[in-house]
C-alpha cells in the first residue's frame, strides 16, 4: 500500500536523460558545494582573519539571508527571462561573488561577497529544479532524484573541495568553486536548448500567495525548523571537533555520500512502502535522537553521529522536496519559491544561532536545541495532516477499497 507511488514509476527513468539535464544536473553540483565547502575551512578563515565563531558564521548568514529572500523573486524574473537565461545569469552571479570571496582581507568583505554569491544561488536552485523537472524523462520522481541527488553529491563534494584546496590556503576553495561554476555555465551555454519564458508571467507575489495553501505552508513550515537542526550540524559542528582541514572535509565527505545515497536509493524504496507523513516522524525522531548523541557524546561519536545524520537528512530532503511540489494546486516554480523561501531561512537562523547560544550556555545546549527543532518539525507535520492529502497516508475508505480489491478473485 503506498502514497508516493510516483517514486516506483519514476526509477526505471532516473539515469536515462538528455545532455540538457545532465548539464544542468552537473552545474547544480557546483552550485550545492558552495554549502558544504566552507565546514573544513571555518576555523581556518577564523584564524585567518581574526574572527570569532559568531562572527565566521555570517558566511551562511549573509548567503542564506539573500537566498532565502530572492527565492521570491526567481520566478518573477524566470518567467520573463526563461529557465536558460535565469539559469545563466545565477551562474554567472556565483563565478564572479566565488571568485571575489577568494580575494577578502576581511570577515565583513568576505559576508559582502558570500550574499552576492547567494543571490546567484538563488536565481539558480529553483530555476534548475523547474528546468531538470520540465526536461528529464521518467515524470516529477525521476526529476527530484536527479536534483537530490546533485545536492548530495553537491554537499559531500564541498567539504573535501574545501580540505584539499583549503589545505593550500583558505582562499582557493573559492577560486576552485568560481572555475568549476565557469564550467557548468559553459555546459548550460552549449547543452540546454532556449527555454522560451513561459505565455503566464509570475507576479512577485506568486510565491508568499501559495503559501495560503494549508498543505504548503505545512510542509514549509516544518520544513523550517528541520533546516535549522540542518543546519546546526553543518556550521557549528567544526567548531565542536577543532580538527584538521582534511579530517572535517573527510567527514563531512562521508556525511554528504550518505544523503546522496540514501536521496537517490533509500528514499524511493521507502516511499512505495510507507506514507511521506509516517516517513518523516520517523526520521526526524531519529535525528533528534543523533543530535542528543552529538550534544552529549565524545568526539568519536559526535563524528560518528554527523556521518549518520547525512542517511537521515538524505530521506528528509527527498520527501521534503516532492511533498512541496506535489501538495499544493500552485505551478511548480511558484510552489517550490515559497517553500525554498521559508525553509532556507533557516540557514540564516541556526548558523548565528548555534554559536550564540553556546557562548552563553555550552554547546550542548546548542545541540539539544537542535533537537527540539527536529520535534517541533514533527509537531507541526502532526498537527496540520490533514492538510496534507495522500502524504498523510491513505483515508480509510482508500483501505477499504484497496482489501476488497485485493479479495476480489
Amino acid at each position: 500500500m503506498s502514497s508516493a507511488s510516483p517514486a516506483a514509476a519514476g526509477t526505471p527513468h532516473f539515469l536515462d536523460q538528455p545532455k540538457a539535464v545532465w548539464a544542468t544536473a552537473f552545474a547544480c553540483v557546483v552550485g550545492f558545494m558552495s554549502i558544504g565547502l566552507v565546514d573544513p575551512i571555518l576555523v581556518a578563515i577564523a584564524r585567518g582573519l581574526d574572527a570569532t565563531p559568531a562572527q565566521v558564521s555570517l558566511l551562511f548568514t549573509s548567503y542564506f539571508a539573500v537566498t532565502s529572500v530572492m527565492m521570491l523573486v526567481t520566478g518573477f524574473v524566470a518567467s520573463r527571462l526563461g529557465g536558460k537565461n535565469t539559469l545563466l545569469l545565477g551562474a554567472a552571479l556565483i563565478v564572479v561573488f566565488a571568485g571575489l570571496a577568494g580575494t577578502s582581507t576581511s570577515i565583513p568583505e568576505l559576508v559582502g561577497y558570500r550574499a552576492g554569491w547567494g543571490l546567484g544561488n538563488a536565481f539558480f536552485v529553483v530555476t534548475a529544479l523547474s528546468v531538470i523537472v520540465a526536461s528529464s524523462r521518467g515524470g516529477t520522481m525521476a526529476a527530484i532524484l536527479m536534483y537530490e541527488s546533485a545536492l548530495g553529491l553537491g554537499i559531500s563534494a564541498g567539504p573535501l573541495l574545501g580540505a584539499v584546496l583549503g589545505d593550500m590556503s583558505w582562499r582557493y576553495p573559492f577560486y576552485g568553486t568560481a572555475t568549476l561554476m565557469a564550467i557548468g555555465f559553459v555546459a548550460i551555454f552549449l547543452f540546454l536548448g532556449k527555454t522560451p519564458p513561459p505565455a503566464q508571467k509570475i507576479g512577485l507575489s506568486d510565491p508568499i500567495r501559495a503559501l495560503n495553501h494549508r498543505g504548503l505552508a505545512t510542509v514549509a513550515g516544518s520544513a523550517f525548523f528541520y533546516n535549522y537542526a540542518f543546519f546546526s550540524v553543518l556550521a557549528f559542528v567544526p567548531f565542536v571537533l577543532q580538527m584538521s582541514a582534511y579530517t572535517i572535509g573527510g567527514i563531512f565527505f562521508g556525511w554528504g555520500v550518505l544523503l546522496a545515497l540514501f536521496s537517490v536509493v533509500v528514499a524511493p524504496k521507502l516511499q512505495s512502502r510507507f506514507s511521506g507523513l509516517k516517513l518523516l516522524t520517523s526520521m526526524l525522531v531519529l535525528l533528534a535522537l543523533v543530535l542528543v548523541a552529538i550534544a552529549f557524546g565524545s568526539r568519536e561519536v559526535v563524528i560518528a553521529a554527523v556521518v549518520l545524520s547525512g542517511a537521515i537528512m538524505g530521506v528528509n530532503n527527498t520527501i521534503y522536496t516532492e511533498m512541496a511540489l506535489e501538495i499544493s494546486p500552485s505551478p511548480r516554480p511558484v510552489a517550490s519559491a515559497g517553500y525554498n523561501f521559508v525553509r532556507w531561512f533557516a540557514g540564516v537562523v541556526a548558523p548565528f544561532a548555534a554559536p550564540k547560544i553556546a557562548e552563553y550556555a555550552g554547546s550542548t545546549v546548542t545541540f539539544l536545541v537542535a533537537a527540539a527543532a527536529a520535534l517541533l518539525a514533527i509537531g507541526v507535520l502532526q498537527a496540520r495532516r490533514a492538510d496534507l492529502g495522500r502524504f498523510a497516508g491513505p483515508h480509510e475508505e482508500e483501505i477499504v477499497s484497496e482489501v476488497t480489491a485485493s479479495s476480489t478473485p
